[in-house]
């Protein structure tokens, strides 16, 4: 809440996604504007929502403004459609989406390697109607299989994220056990062991799942977590969520990664939307 201090705040590791927060500035200029604020570490959902393959001097532009401005890229999407917008990923679509996906992988994966980001999150995409889910589950496996394997050469893990149903109605992984079963699959497919399950507090809370319960079961499996306050997607503090003990517990339960501040910041500029959070809270330790 707006002026408070989260007494064990210090203990955790946050980092800033600027594909929702500092979005009223240029791609290039949020990452210095996340340092400014007192972050070290930020992370993206894929930057080119039109392009899974965009120029290299795009891409070396944005790994130049990541390393200017001084911040860790530590969690990056891949390809996953128009994000904001009408998609939620691209690897479970049948056509061009697939293709898609699968030209990015290496792509995002090599990105990711440049800037020493261990995390790559792959969105599975929705349902497409007259398609059997069957079908679409099984290209997924494949496309997920081929995720994992480049993430391994990177020595990164692959993100498999539940979101939620009222905001996502034709996205199938709408609740924490169906996440981890992706998880589970794709790695007895692979054998690698380096899927995880990105746990998404705001996500499962609008689902309606018990939070204290979802994290004693699955923390061991979550290779990231990301919050937002309900109702609103807001800040902690402009909601309901009691944010502060769930990150507690995810602590007691051996959660050592990354907390992605993946939140809108209201009606003010970004930088005024982190006033819940000490400024000696904010640089990674």
């Amino acid at each position: 809440m707006p002026g408070s201090e989260w007494g064990t705040a210090t203990e955790q590791r946050f980092n800033v996604n600027l594909s929702i927060l500092f979005t009223e500035l240029p791609l290039l200029e949020r990452p210095a504007a996340a340092a400014a604020a007192g972050f070290t570490a930020v992370e993206l959902w894929w930057p080119w929502v039109d392009s899974p393959t965009p120029k290299r001097s795009e891409l070396d532009a944005l790994k130049k403004a990541i390393e200017d401005a001084g911040v860790q890229l530590t969690g990056l999407n891949f390809y996953a459609g128009q994000l904001p917008g009408p998609d939620r990923g691209a690897l479970s679509i049948p056509g061009t989406e697939s293709e898609r996906f699968r030209a990015n992988i290496d792509v995002a994966a090599d990105f990711a390697r440049s800037l020493g980001c261990k995390a790559l999150n792959a969105l599975y995409g929705n349902r497409v109607e007259g398609v059997e889910a069957a079908a679409q589950d099984a290209l997924a496996l494949e496309n997920l299989v081929l995720a994992a394997r480049a993430a391994d050469r990177i020595g990164a893990i692959l993100l498999i994220e539940t979101l939620n149903q009222p905001e996502s109605p034709l996205y199938p992984l709408v609740s924490a056990p169906a996440g981890v079963a992706v998880v589970d699959r794709v790695n007895e497919a692979t054998g690698l062991g380096n899927a995880r399950f990105l746990m998404d507090l705001y996500h499962l809370s609008m689902n309606g799942e018990d939070l204290p319960s979802v994290i004693e079961r699955y923390a061991a499996k979550t290779g990231h977590v990301q919050i937002s306050d309900n109702p609103g997607r807001g800040a902690p503090g402009t909601g309901t969520l009691p944010l502060e003990d769930l990150l507690g517990r995810l602590r007691k339960a051996g959660y050592e990664g990354w907390v992605g501040l993946e939140y809108k910041p209201g009606d003010r500029p970004s930088a005024a939307a982190f006033d819940w959070l000490p400024a000696e809270a904010r640089a990674a330790r």
